[in-house]
């Protein structure tokens, strides 16, 4: 690894801490800049869990007094997030990095579409399932069975993700938002949790630069804290949304 990709993909982790902190979507920038400094698609996508998974369980912590306590609803959902980040990482261990990259720019759209009309799609499931009292029994099978694909998904390739689990959250109308985003920090700290231990397993992570991202991830994740409330979220969505439609052209024309 050379300075100059030091300093590209320490900018690159900055920029997608900020933007994890305010809005999300951080793996549009890391992700691209670690294929672009000669990363192979699947170990830059084992490295970028790897990179971002820090930020994510120190959110959780910052939430832990507004997670729910019902151990029906919590019990089942981290287990099988767990159960589906592995699976999800052990489906991409076993993907031919040309047939993984060829997705690629497909799983950019997927991610870039659901970040900027996921919001409406949880606001209208929360409206189609009426607020009934504590999940009952096969509520929470059915949250689970969701969750599993979701944690499917997280551990495959993990963009959008968040926006998956806040619209099956809307569905058990959790009226408190900060409980709402600390269930989806905690359930997707299990699902990455999950397929970094199996990456580092595999030894699929490039561990120069995995520390360099995680040092930069931490320093725009705390800058990002610092200044989220002094920055239009709209803006910072329009901004997120551009660059995952720009990294889909991208990476549709290069592959």
């Amino acid at each position: 690894m050379t300075l100059p990709h030091e300093i590209l993909l320490f900018i690159a982790a900055v920029l997608a801490g900020i933007m994890n902190s305010v809005a999300g979507g951080g793996s549009f920038i890391s992700f691209p800049a670690l294929i672009f400094t000669g990363v192979p698609p699947i170990p830059a996508n084992a490295t970028n869990t790897v990179a971002v998974w820090p930020g994510s369980v120190a959110s959780v912590g910052s939430y832990r007094k507004h997670l729910p306590k019902s151990p029906r609803v919590m019990a089942p959902l981290i287990t099988i997030s767990i159960i589906g980040g592995v699976l999800g990482a052990v489906l991409l261990l076993h993907t031919p990095q040309a047939t993984f990259m060829s997705l690629v720019p497909y799983l950019f759209g997927i991610a870039t579409l659901l970040f900027a009309f996921g919001r409406r799609l949880a606001k209208k499931l929360g409206q189609v399932v009426k607020p009934t009292g504590p999940p009952s029994w096969p509520t929470v099978v059915g949250l689970t069975l969701a969750q599993f694909f979701i944690a499917l998904y997280g551990g495959f390739f993990g963009g959008g993700m968040g926006i998956l689990m806040l619209a099956m959250l809307e569905m058990i109308h959790i009226e408190d938002i900060h409980a709402m985003n600390g269930l989806k920090a905690l359930l997707g700290s299990a699902i990455n949790g999950a397929a970094v231990v199996t990456f580092i397993a595999a030894k699929q992570v490039e561990w120069p630069q995995a520390i360099v991202m995680i040092v930069g991830a931490i320093a725009g994740g705390y800058g990002g804290a610092h200044f989220a409330q002094k920055l239009d979220p709209r803006w910072v969505r329009a901004a997120v949304i551009a660059v995952g439609a720009g990294m889909t052209v991208y990476f549709l024309w290069r592959y």
